[in-house]
């Protein structure tokens, strides 16, 4: 969730400059085509590209002469446009609670300020409540109702969708007649562009991104655009300059400014300036067609790309999706749970071995998700119908080509599913518990791994190596448990096979090491991953002796590690529907 407002944030950062480049190429047109700029920089704090990018998935388009060029193009528009990930890495820490309370403090600070700026906004709505109450109609002709206030507040526009002109008492008196029509004549052109509408919009902006302050300047910038907008339309009409400039200086030594941004009055923004620009009477330029072209090619690309985008990733999701199919593959039910073997086969052929639906979801939606081994995947499935975790299945097919063991257990089994199975799976993500393994106060006590070792590979199978030069490979010894040539990662994947619950690296050790753990060996394997569970997936496991939990925390201890009780995110599979499995 962190990754995904964080790259939102980033996407509108870009966007909002973007947009400020091309306000300084139409700096010398209308104001109105610089407000339009700076509100649609506004707009997109509210609009995610991730929600046009999926607009762009549900639309069909895959031409294959260019299925490469596109998802090249594809990649590195989303590594652009979301360099931050999705799920924020575990930081080294000898404190496991510390790292969780930090999304919270964030939450706790965000929802502070974002009270303030609502009880600041409320205050000043309060105050234009009250005036609007104690107001009276007066006899002005006007396309809106007219009121006058008792109060020292500048004549404004208030109500969002109704508008009422606001004006103090007294006004006539203090401005010529020259002078009151034209200081009207603004606050209509206020409500005929609807920029109390848009102003409250933005309000919404800066109070939930009141942290970034692109944002306050966006709403500056929307004020100075707004008024100039107003006065280039009041001198369009006819409106002498210097009598609609002694207005405004008029107004701005009786009363007081509006409180609220979404009550457009006649002194907002920088005064000298606009004083000057009415003054010197020079009129915008107006868009010329090249000028015109660019803001409606400029104004298309930010919605078309991100869709195109989105587009293309999903035909590139349904090729890779169509191409990692089975040529043939055959389902047969049998009786008893029997491992699947990886020798003494031939490239591109596939053995399951007889096993569960359950088994065969965890693999394809887990351990060779990506079509890689990922030996610390603890993905759950729950739901869908009993059988799924109680009969067993064997499936025997071929690929097409010389498709690696991962590949097949992975994308390929996940399409032969969902093709024969009829499989609907959704993912949640929940909290579990889990272990932080974590450097202890003195340090590390570990003994490097010296020499070379080859890792784990599901496509070079063991028994085909020798044992000796593995990485990371594990034996029970009389005396407890060996791991040789082990990373951080290798020692985290032993634990569940012998703990009750996953284990998060947090230590930060990168290298080799060799282990040693004088733990009760007959208590090995009882953990998610253990070998009641390996050799009977049926079967729940048994619980684990606290005995044997605490005697495995004093041996991480002495290898200057802490391996404390903690909680993180665990992921869910969740059946939607699943069907017996058809003969083709």
């Amino acid at each position: 969730m962190i990754g995904q407002l964080t790259n939102h944030v980033w996407q509108s950062t870009l966007f909002a400059i973007a947009a400020a480049l091309l306000t300084f190429v139409f700096r010398k047109n209308r104001a109105a085509v610089r407000y339009g700029l700076w509100f649609t920089a506004s707009l997109k704090f509210c609009i995610p590209l991730s929600l046009l990018m999926g607009l762009g998935s549900y639309i069909r388009w895959t031409p294959v002469a260019k299925r490469a060029a596109a998802s090249a193009i594809s990649f590195t528009m989303v590594q652009f446009t979301q360099p931050f990930p999705n799920t924020l890495p575990a930081l080294p820490s000898t404190a496991a609670t510390s790292a969780n309370f930090v999304p919270v403090a964030m939450l706790g600070v965000w929802v502070c300020g974002f009270i303030a700026i609502a009880l600041m906004r409320f205050h000043g709505w309060r105050r234009i409540r009250a005036a609007l109450r104690s107001s009276i109609p007066i006899d002005i002709p006007s396309v809106v109702e007219v009121r006058s206030s008792p109060g020292l507040l500048e004549p404004g526009v208030v109500g969002l969708f109704d508008p009422v002109l606001l004006v103090p008492d007294g006004i006539a008196e203090r401005l010529t007649p020259p002078q009151l029509v034209a200081v009207l004549g603004h606050e209509l052109c206020h409500v005929r562009r609807r920029d109390n509408l848009t102003s409250a919009i933005h309000m919404i902006v800066e109070a939930v991104f009141w942290f970034h302050p692109l944002v306050w300047w966006i709403g500056a910038r929307l004020v100075e655009e707004r008024e100039r907008a107003c006065d280039e339309a009041v001198l369009s009409l006819g409106n002498a300059p210097s009598d609609y400039a002694e207005g405004i200086l008029s107004v701005c030594k009786s009363y007081l400014e509006s409180p609220l941004a979404c009550v457009s009055g006649v002194t907002g923004s920088n005064l000298k300036k606009r004083i000057q620009a009415i003054l010197t009477g020079d009129a915008p330029g107006s868009l010329n067609l090249v000028r015109k072209f660019a803001l409606a090619i400029a104004g298309m690309a930010s919605l078309a790309v991100p869709v195109v985008v989105g587009v293309i990733s999903a035909a590139h999701i349904q090729a890779q999706l169509a191409t990692s199919k089975f040529e043939t593959a055959s389902i047969t039910p049998c009786q008893a749970f029997q491992r699947r073997s990886l020798q003494n086969l031939s490239p591109g052929t596939f053995h399951s071995g007889c096993t569960t639906v359950q088994r065969f979801i965890q693999q394809a939606y887990g351990l060779f998700a990506d079509g890689h081994e990922n030996p610390l995947s603890t993905v759950t499935v729950t739901g869908g119908p009993t059988w799924a975790d109680s009969d067993f299945y064997q499936i025997d097919a071929k690929a097409a080509g010389n498709e690696t063991q991962a590949m097949m257990n992975g994308p390929m089994l996940r399409a032969l599913l969902v093709d024969r199975f009829k499989l609907k799976i959704h993912s949640e993500s929940r909290e579990v518990p889990v272990y932080s393994l974590t450097v202890a106060k003195g340090g590390p006590n570990l003994q490097p791994f010296q020499g070379t070792c080859i890792p784990w590979d599901s496509d070079n199978p063991p028994a085909e190596r020798e044992p000796e030069q593995m990485c990371g490979r594990g034996n029970l010894t009389s005396g407890g448990l060996e791991i040789r040539a082990a990373t951080m990662t290798d020692l985290c994947m032993f634990f569940l096979v012998t703990l009750d619950r996953p284990v998060i690296d947090k230590t930060g050790i990168a290298g080799r090491f060799n282990f040693h753990l004088e733990v009760p060996t007959d208590a090995l394997g009882h953990g998610p991953r253990g070998l009641q569970a390996l050799s009977d997936p049926t079967a729940s496991a048994p619980a684990i002796d606290p005995s044997f939990i605490s005697a495995t925390k004093t041996e991480v201890k002495k290898l200057g590690l802490d391996l404390e009780p903690a909680s993180g995110p665990g992921e869910f599979l969740v059946i939607d529907s699943l069907e017996r499995p058809s003969e083709k």
